[in-house]
């Protein structure tokens, strides 16, 4: 997940306006409040801030096929990076990075200008926990995903933009903003997913069954996704997510015009709690053949079993497994491990250690290289070592 920081960052650069969108513009300007103030409708638009910053109005064309179109954009993005009004900025970042934008809000007990910076930390822990959640749902739906789709997790966070806004009014904010249409089916799983908890709450705290949490599974929900809401609404009086679906890209199918705003509070966390556990416990052990390169091996006993660690190449959406291995098959794994030839065993993935652990570990055997596979380990290595 990138953060703002340095002079070169897309957070702090101004968009190109010979590729501004006048409507994507004008579109931005009307969802943060701005007001559009007389001008010929068919030519151009008068807009000035919600707060009437004196002295600021931006003059936008209704579109890109006017003479003037490119010098009169370019007097509103300079308008808005010279602008004292805070929506100011998140119109420009919208511009600069094109995507879907999530509102993160936690409402916060005592005085809102001491924001404890653990807090902080907190707000941007679960926002990014929601959206790993629902890259890995995007892609498979599972009540507990533990380690899986990490990788595929860890380079949609790398595309996303995050903003914090800090202190605001009643609270703390964060802003992001994913890759649209690209990174449309984590953004819109997850929307699914966190309705369909919303929904599986309220029906537990009112019935007192799980039927509806178990049914959330197939819309996206998963441990991490509960878990991950848990840690927003936790220390706060209420939570919220706000999703505005790019200009650019258009509203994804099945959303229509609808405003997205999803609700949690400190009253959801007894089920929430109930929820993380029964999800864990209900998401199966899976039997898997992986292929991979041994990367660590530990014994105490130079004749007896001995702990191996696997870089996995592929049968399992985990970078790395742990597993148990008898004499024989470890001085195989050492073998393997000295000559750098990649290993096939067969085996349980199990749930505890956040399927991380291959139990039952049987008909190990050396392989060949497939084509990729070193490609994939290097980058592997490479991408452990950077998220270490």
């Amino acid at each position: 997940m990138t953060l703002p920081h340095g002079p070169d960052h897309p957070s702090r650069a101004l968009p190109d306006p010979a590729t501004v969108d006048p409507m994507v513009l004008a579109t931005l300007l009307a969802r943060h409040g701005w007001v559009r103030r007389g001008g010929p409708a068919a030519r151009y638009g008068r807009w000035t801030p919600p707060d009437d910053e004196p002295g600021t109005s931006l003059l936008v064309p209704a579109g890109d096929g006017f003479d003037d179109a490119v010098e009169l954009l370019t007097d509103a993005v300079t308008a808005l990076s010279r602008s004292r009004t805070p929506s100011a900025r998140s119109i420009l970042l919208a511009l600069a990075v094109p995507g879907d934008e999530l509102r993160w809000r936690r409402e916060l007990p005592g005085p809102l200008d001491a924001t404890p910076w653990d807090d902080a930390e907190r707000l941007q822990r679960a926002a990014r926990a929601m959206l790993a959640a629902g890259a890995k749902a995007g892609r498979t739906t599972a009540a507990y995903f533990g380690a899986r789709l990490d990788g595929l997790a860890g380079d949609f966070l790398e595309r996303v933009l995050v903003v914090e806004q800090g202190v605001v009014e009643q609270g703390a904010a964060l802003t992001a903003y994913t890759p649209a249409p690209e990174g449309r089916a984590a953004v819109t799983t997850l929307v699914r997913a966190l309705e369909a908890l919303r929904e599986a709450v309220d029906y537990r705290r009112v019935s007192g069954g799980p039927e509806a949490l178990e049914n959330a599974v197939q819309s996206g929900v998963s441990r991490e996704l509960v878990q991950a809401v848990e840690d927003l609404v936790r220390g706060a009086t209420a939570a919220r997510l706000t999703v505005a679906w790019s200009p650019a890209a258009g509203t994804p199918g099945g959303f229509g015009d609808r405003r997205i705003d999803l609700d949690f509070s400190p009253g959801d966390l007894p089920a929430l709690a109930e929820a993380a556990d029964l999800l864990e416990r209900i998401e199966p052990a899976v039997d898997v053949t992986v292929v991979g390169v041994v990367v660590r091996l530990k014994r105490a006993d130079p004749s007896g079993p001995g702990s191996v660690r696997l870089r996995v190449l592929g049968g399992a959406d985990v970078r790395e497994l742990k597993l148990r291995l008898p004499d024989p098959d470890y001085r195989l794994a050492a073998e393997a491990h000295l000559s750098g030839a990649p290993v096939r065993v067969s085996g349980r993935l199990e749930r505890r250690d956040g399927f991380r652990r291959l139990t039952r570990a049987h008909g190990l055997e050396l392989c060949g290289w497939e084509e990729g596979d070193r490609e994939q380990l290097l980058k592997g290595l490479q991408d452990g070592g950077e998220r270490t």
